[in-house]
């Protein structure tokens, strides 16, 4: 890219423009997009480098004039004694965080002092040193001076002035001849966003550089070392010493020797020194800041480090400008949708209401055509391709999309056919409407764009892949005109067309939901004439039965008051009251809407206050009540009825030898039984009574697939019936 990244070595071709400045004339490289630049076997000699074993801290390599600069004796010495501070505390004192140096104490060489950066390792301790010419300045000073440039750049208004101000801010804070924003496009070329610069110099601003001139594995250093410099391309790399030390990996030493094919790149453009600050957002390279400058200079370890924090609250800020341009671009789509939506309701065929808001439809997408397709009907709206290449277009689009939007800012390159109407339809976003066959396609016209290359981008390729790989001579501006290709579909523009999608399938679902909902009232409407047949029906069958009943009652009445045996009014009495059980639920069902169901609780409490009106008020104060709301089958609460009245009346026959003595009646639900007991406290069980109302109870309880049990209820009898209940009621 413009030649300030330090690894950017690229953009050669095998063609005679060579250059031999920067030495190495004879140099030949053939894969420069795989050359280990992270292991050069050397430095920048404008620093030292000590290298010395993890586990005992001796050292054991070292690049740069070390004995001259620092100590003659310096291999094999313990490299705490050597730069007369404890390594291993500072090494032990912080946590180890990848990529992360530790700044040492200066030391003071034989006649300059140096800035000390350690680098923790596995294997290795590295530790360089770099000449600081003058003393740095405070923390206090450095700190104001990155607020104010930070406060700069919270007052941008959008990306483009932020980009101007950070130029600024960086030109002020290196000191160097321009300071350029480098910002990364989709397919990985470059461009100048602003520049900053001294008079008299040429300008980079709006160029743009091929993907080739940033190697991927330069890139990768990017984001892990965040600051690099060169002070002076005219330098003979300082070698690793002893031999052996080779393959060492520099990736996060700054003084790092570069590649030659980089330094003949920047003397090529007249650039003696250059530095270069990542723009790493969320993670990912956005793009760089770019240096340079006319005569040697050098960025300290201070002023990169301040650069660094000042590139970060840059990310953070290019991040939010780039957030509250999607925000906003997001509230325009929102407000379109939520005008078209609802409208999608009021018809039910697609094909009316699309061609009642196609405007709008058009305008949703920023598109300058808009297209509705279905079968061989063709609605437009605006510039549009005609009508039998629109209906290929959607034929071929569909199988490209599928149910998903499809979109292209270069329809051409996908669709050749699309050459012809290129100047109204190099863009294409089309949606699929799958439950109503039809296509609505969104065209954007060609938009033929000057772009402007800081040199020729096609010779940046090699024909022969062996040849030996140069850096290019020549900058100047080269203009090329990109046709075919139209405004890029956005990426809220994309989530737009899939809530549109959706917007249409809701309304088709809802559509249908309706046409069903008539059929169902209908139904329903049906049901409820039927039901009201049934319940008029049921009412005066319930109300013959409760006449009949009533008479039967009457009749038994009248017999016992004219028998003078005792025993046949007896059992009269128990047969008019086992009639009253039937007779309750015969006037329930002539009282409730439920005539399925009845609440079992309420049920037995109405009989045993007919049972005690018959049985007399010394009966009456005697019994208790304790139910829970069950709620049972009407067949199913007439046979408990009948089960419990035979109950009853032997607890008053037999429990206190006829006299007035406590009755307890509980009902209870025990997940799917219901348990119905009946106590006294009277004389127990006693002997084996086998008459009517017994077998009548056993026969019902059978039919019922319950069981009953008499315990002890001490005194007394306790009969507990225990019966399913039915899960369909």
């Amino acid at each position: 890219m413009v030649g300030a990244l330090e690894e950017s070595f690229t953009y050669m071709s095998a063609s005679s423009d060579t250059a031999s400045s920067a030495g190495d004339v004879g140099l030949d490289l053939t894969a420069c997009d795989r050359e280990p630049i992270h292991i050069p076997g050397a430095i920048q000699p404008h620093g030292l480098l000590l290298v010395a074993d993890a586990a005992t801290l001796a050292i054991v390599a070292g690049a740069g004039d070390l004995e001259t600069r620092l100590a003659p004796d310096w291999l094999g010495r313990d490299l705490s004694a050597l730069l007369a501070q404890d390594v291993a505390a500072t090494l032990s004192a912080d946590e180890p965080i990848a990529g992360v140096a530790i700044a040492g104490v200066p030391v003071v060489g034989r006649t300059e002092r140096f800035d000390v950066t350690i680098h923790r390792g596995a294997v290795h301790v590295i530790v360089e040193l770099e000449p600081v010419e003058a003393e740095p300045m405070t923390a206090a000073g450095m700190l104001g001076r990155l607020n104010a440039m930070a406060m700069t750049f919270e007052r941008a208004s959008n990306l483009q002035t932020l980009c101007e101000r950070a130029a600024t801010a960086f030109r002020q804070l290196t000191g160097f001849d321009r300071v350029m924003v480098y910002r990364f496009l989709d397919d990985e070329a470059g461009r100048v966003m602003a520049e900053d610069k001294v008079a008299g110099l040429g300008t980079f601003l709006n160029h743009h550089f091929p993907a080739s001139d940033i190697p991927r594995q330069a890139r990768a250093l990017y984001v892990r070392n965040r600051t690099r410099t060169i002070p002076t391309i005219a330098y003979a790399p300082a070698v690793l010493r002893p031999a052996g030390f080779e393959t060492l990996d520099l990736s996060d030493v700054a003084l790092r020797s570069v590649s030659p094919i980089h330094l003949r790149y920047l003397a090529n453009m007249g650039v003696a020194a250059s530095a270069s600050i990542s723009i790493v957002k969320d993670g990912l390279l956005w793009g760089m800041i770019a240096c340079h400058h006319g005569t040697p200079r050098a960025l300290t370890p201070d002023i990169r480090a301040a650069s660094a924090t000042l590139a970060g609250g840059l990310a953070r800020q290019i991040r939010a400008k780039e957030e509250a341009e999607t925000y906003r671009e997001r509230l325009r789509l929102r407000a379109a949708e939520d005008a078209i939506l609802p409208k999608l309701a009021t018809d039910p065929a697609p094909r009316t209401i699309v061609t009642t808001l196609r405007d709008e439809l058009r305008m949703l997408m920023d598109g300058d055509g808009f297209a509705f397709v279905q079968g061989h009907f063709v609605d437009t709206d605006g510039a549009c391709p005609p009508d039998d290449d629109i209906r290929d277009l959607a034929e071929w689009a569909r199988t490209r999309g599928g149910i998903e939007p499809f979109a292209t800012h270069e329809l051409e390159s996908l669709y050749p056919r699309a050459r012809a109407y290129r100047a109204c339809a190099s863009g294409v976003l089309a949606l699929a409407l799958v439950d109503e066959g039809a296509m609505l396609l969104w065209f954007r016209a060609e938009q033929i764009e000057e772009v402007e290359w800081a040199g020729n981008p096609h010779k940046a390729v090699s024909v022969d892949p062996n040849a030996v790989l140069t850096p290019r001579t020549s900058f100047e501006s080269w203009t090329q005109a990109v046709s075919g290709r139209s405004r890029r579909w956005t990426r809220e523009e994309i989530e737009a067309a899939h809530r549109l999608r959706r917007g249409f399938h809701d309304a088709h679902i809802n559509q249908r939901l309706r046409l069903l909902n008539a059929d169902l009232q209908r139904t329903l409407a049906d049901k409820d004439a039927l039901i009201a047949q049934k319940d008029v029906l049921m009412k005066e069958v319930n109300h013959r039965v409760q006449n009949s009943l009533q008479l039967v009652a009457a009749f038994l009445s009248l017999q016992a008051k004219s028998s003078d045996d005792a025993k046949v009014r007896e059992h009269l009495a128990e047969a008019q009251a086992r009639l009253s059980a039937v007779a309750l639920v015969h006037r329930r069902l002539y009282r409730d809407d439920q005539v399925e169901s009845v609440d079992l609780s309420r049920y037995v409490e109405e009989l045993a206050g007919d049972m005690k009106t018959s049985l007399g008020e010394e009966w009456a104060a005697q019994m208790t009540l304790d139910l829970a709301p069950v709620l049972v089958a009407t067949d199913l609460a007439v046979n408990i009825g009948l089960v419990l009245t035979e109950l009853v009346i032997n607890a008053s026959k037999y429990a206190y030898a006829g006299r007035p003595g406590p009755i307890d009646i509980m009902l209870e639900q025990h997940r799917n039984r219901l348990r119905l007991v009946v106590a006294d406290s009277g004389r127990g069980k006693s002997g084996s009574r086998v008459g009517f109302g017994s077998r009548m109870m056993t026969a019902i309880v059978a039919g019922l697939s319950g069981t009953i049990e008499h315990d002890d209820n001490m005194p007394g009898l306790r009969v507990i019936l225990t019966v399913p209940i039915d899960e369909r009621v």
